[in-house]
């Protein structure tokens, strides 16, 4: 583990959901490290809970694909692998094509101009480098046109995958060109959006993604060339 967890209160939902949501981000922000053993004494002392809870989070954890379960060794967190991108990726890139088409048909004034409201936010962060608030409105803008679209169906599909991506985009390296060529993709997103121009979103989150996945798979590649 790279750092101390420290003492943690859960205090919304579920136990069991709230205990899944702090695993899963500990895994994609490389707190807890891919390959590593998953520290499960740890995290029991840490958000005060017994072995029974943390062991039916892990299990979640597994059908999402960021752990794998080992009989009689516990659980290991995953590593990302080119064909993890190369499997994930392009269904991503499908369903949020698609949430892009139904958002414009569905999609309120008022959620338009949350969505607006949370790309400057974003903006801001992006002037000043703030990588982690960054990435934080990012999803939640990229979460905002998944609700306007109205699909429970397809935003059940969507979640069960947008972990593994999160990480994915979370360990690569964001370099200057990239960061500036993403926002120049969402600022023609809220354009598409604000147009009710579903076939534009749809092409453009398509574009998105994919472009993120090159990101990912370059950092993936340098990573294991260095190691070698």
């Amino acid at each position: 583990m790279t750092t101390p967890l420290g003492h943690q209160t859960l205090r919304r939902r579920s136990l069991h959901d709230e205990l899944i949501e702090h695993i899963r981000q500990l895994i994609i922000e490389g707190v807890l490290e891919a390959g590593k053993k998953v520290p499960e004494k740890e995290l029991c002392e840490s958000y005060g809970v017994s072995r029974t809870p943390l062991r039916e989070a892990l299990k979640v954890l597994a059908t999402d694909g960021l752990v794998t379960l080992e009989t009689n060794r516990g659980a290991w967190v995953r590593a990302i692998t080119e064909s993890d991108l190369d499997e994930v990726f392009p269904v991503m890139g499908a369903l949020e094509a698609l949430a892009g088409e139904l958002a414009c048909r569905h999609v309120t004034t008022e959620e338009v101009a949350h969505i607006r409201m949370l790309h400057d936010r974003m903006l801001l962060e992006y002037e000043q480098r703030n990588l982690a608030e960054y990435f934080a409105l990012n999803q939640q803008i990229h979460e905002a046109i998944l609700k306007a679209a109205r699909n429970e169906t397809l935003g059940t599909q969507y979640r069960s995958l947008a972990a593994r991506v999160r990480r994915a985009r979370y360990i690569a390296n964001l370099t200057e060109e990239r960061w500036a060529q993403a926002i120049d993709e969402h600022e023609a997103m809220i354009r598409a959006l604000e147009d009710r121009d579903g076939t534009e979103l749809a092409q453009i989150l398509k574009k998105h993604l994919g472009n993120k996945l090159e990101t990912v798979r370059a950092w993936l590649r340098a990573n294991q060339t260095a190691k070698g």
